[in-house]
């Protein structure tokens, strides 16, 4: 059921449309410079939503470089909560803004599962972006099980409160939330929209009750879950839905750029 939590006063709402492709670990130079390309040359110059890319590490550079007078934002895919030190083969915040780097995607399914990255290590990872000014694409949601058994909403809750809700109020502004029902990355499967309108819903009263209505109402909350040009339109059109985090389908420039025009 599509369950709606209003708020008590409608404030004016300011939030972007974003769609944003995590394109993992794929592309060596060549084929990111090829994708950048098409990209750089399908893209209209004035999308409808704020449209990003987040290339590997060692092609962030080259992606800035090609894509810095297109309306295209170049985020890292993540970033150690250190500034500097011995930590063998991370990358810190303040290297990445040093290449023009300002966003930086925190806490997706795949790093918590195969790096071990706790509710806890994401909070200094946001914490340390937050110093540097960056821009936090945070990522969040439930396994399977954790929805078969009714605990998904549970589980959202404190992932959202252990890793985010120790930022000021201030802080808000660089934050985009992207809920990933994990069940639904790289299977096939997708939430409903219904399903991803409710959830998105809940986050936002979640919020409102941590910090406030305005908060709220106002922080992009992007779904990210097996989104195609097929599904995106309708799901997009969920009133608390601002867009998306696309994982395969970003690897496509046609694919993705119909995805960006679903607004």
């Amino acid at each position: 059921m599509n369950v709606k939590y209003p708020l008590e006063e409608k404030q004016e709402i300011m939030r972007k449309n974003i769609v944003a492709g995590n394109w993992k670990m794929n592309n060596d130079l060549s084929e990111t410079e090829e994708l950048l390309g098409h990209l750089k040359m399908q893209m209209v110059k004035e999308p409808e939503a704020e449209v990003m890319v987040a290339p590997a590490f060692t092609n962030l550079y080259t992606a800035f470089r090609v894509l810095k007078d297109t309306p295209v934002i170049v985020a890292a895919q993540n970033m150690h909560e250190a500034e500097s030190g011995a930590f063998t083969g991370e990358v810190s915040a303040k290297m990445l803004k040093s290449i023009g780097i300002n966003t930086v995607i925190l806490g997706h399914s795949e790093r918590r599962a195969h790096f071990h990255e706790t509710n806890e290590i994401l909070a200094k990872k946001v914490n340390a972006a937050m110093e540097q000014e960056m821009r936090v694409i945070f990522c969040f949601g439930e396994e399977l099980e954790d929805r078969k058994s009714e605990k998904h909403f549970d589980l959202v809750a404190k992932q959202l409160k252990e890793s985010l809700y120790q930022i000021s109020e201030e802080n808000w502004k660089n934050i985009v939330l992207a809920y990933e029902p994990v069940w639904a990355i790289g299977t096939g499967e997708t939430a409903s929209p219904e399903q991803a309108q409710e959830m998105h819903a809940f986050i936002r009263k979640n919020i409102a009750e941590a910090f406030n209505d305005e908060i709220a109402e106002n922080v992009s909350i992007l779904y990210g879950g097996s989104v195609k040009p097929a599904n995106a339109k309708e799901i997009f059109a969920k009133e608390d839905v601002d867009g998306g985090l696309i994982g395969g389908a970003s690897l496509k420039a046609l694919d993705f750029i119909e995805i960006v025009n679903s607004f």
